[in-house]
């Protein structure tokens, strides 16, 4: 038996998703075929891709908008050459081209907010809904979700969360020495640190100004290490300039796979805007770091037994947390937050999680699959 996964992309950070849904399969009686809708082959792509065959497609986005007929073909055809059971899709167009193409069960996985929020595309998983099953990457995306599905049953809009592979990204972090020489950071220096793309939803802007509050209460060697890229970028350096503090800031650009060097830091911010999700959380929790995250959005979910959060947007608040982060006794919450890792957010909890939804699934809605093997 065979599990069709079709995914738009395999651009950061769609090839992890890819991955974490294959490894869902790992020892189990199927073997998962991947497709890319988008994307020329890459053998990096086939190795990350953790399945048993991945096909490429090759479409530009532009050739798989509107009603992708050339995708609904190329599918068809391979759904005619195997024995599939069902098939997983990612994002809104994959699981249009799923419905389209394919007479299975569809498991359709959403990593972001209003994927259904137009009525346009509320039609067509409407007419297909006794077939699907939604799945969000947290509880924040699932309740907008099934108010923009109203009418749909709760069994059919569910939370899965995102994951990792835990002993993996720890094998793969580098000593904290080794790191701090990689980014050029001295031994005694206090680093509070950022990641993910400098742009609006991520609000880095909000980070700039509590840290510049904090400052003067901070030690004396705190450096602010801020690694991405994006359109706020010129914006932010010059911010950074008018509250005076560029000389405490870095930024350090793109890093490739920059999980690795996270144990050069002493601290993590998340100062997001209605994350979906948070997947640097993660991570961050693989290298036990301590963690604020702003108040808004699925990180929440993610560190909330652990970690002190903040109004989302509130200088003041956050400025007082990176203060108070110094001297906090943090070693039972970096144990709280290891647990936490390894019983919500590891493959191995995700994958009991995922087989649980599709039996519940199956139990009220008998298009589902029933009871998929393990």
């Amino acid at each position: 038996m065979y599990v069709l996964h079709i995914c738009h992309s395999y651009y950061p950070p769609f090839l992890d998703c890819a991955r974490q849904y294959a490894a869902l399969f790992q020892g189990s009686p199927y073997k998962v075929v991947t497709v890319y809708l988008t994307g020329k082959p890459d053998a990096e792509v086939e190795r990350g891709s953790a399945s048993d065959e991945v096909i490429f497609l090759g479409y530009s986005s532009k050739q798989v908008r509107g009603l992708k007929l050339g995708a609904i073909a190329k599918i068809r055809q391979l759904v005619n050459s195997r024995d599939f059971a069902f098939c997983i899709a990612h994002r809104a167009k994959p699981t249009y081209v799923a419905l389209l193409a394919t007479n299975l069960p569809v498991v359709s996985v959403h990593h972001n907010y209003d994927d259904y929020g137009r009525f346009s595309r509320r039609i067509l998983v409407n007419l297909y809904r006794k077939r699907l099953l939604m799945l969000c990457v947290s509880d924040s995306v699932r309740d907008q979700m099934r108010q923009h599905l109203k009418h749909w049953p709760a069994e059919q809009i569910q939370t899965l969360y995102n994951r990792i592979d835990v002993d993996a990204v720890k094998q793969s972090l580098l000593p904290r020495q080794e790191a701090r020489q990689m980014l050029d950071i001295d031994d005694d220096t206090y680093v509070i640190a950022n990641v993910g793309r400098l742009h609006r939803d991520k609000d880095q802007a909000t980070l700039l100004r509590g840290f510049a509050q904090a400052l003067p209460q901070l030690p004396a060697n705190t450096l602010l290490l801020i690694l991405g890229k994006g359109p706020l970028e010129q914006d932010l350096k010059a911010l950074a300039n008018r509250l005076g503090v560029a000389n405490q800031v870095r930024f350090v650009g793109q890093v490739p796979d920059a999980r690795r060097y996270f144990r050069a830091f002493d601290l993590f911010v998340l100062s997001s805007d209605h994350e979906p999700f948070g997947m640097v959380l993660l991570e961050a929790m693989a290298a036990e770091l301590p963690i604020i995250c702003s108040d808004s959005g699925g990180g929440v979910e993610v560190v909330r037994a652990f970690a002190p959060l903040f109004t989302l947007g509130s200088v003041e608040e956050l400025s007082r947390e990176l203060v108070n982060s110094v001297d906090y006794k943090i070693d039972n919450k970096i144990q709280l937050a290891s647990d936490i890792l390894i019983h919500s957010f590891s493959d191995e909890a995700a994958r009991i999680r995922f087989f649980e939804l599709i039996d519940r699934a199956w139990i009220h809605n008998k298009t589902l699959p029933p009871r998929v093997l393990r």
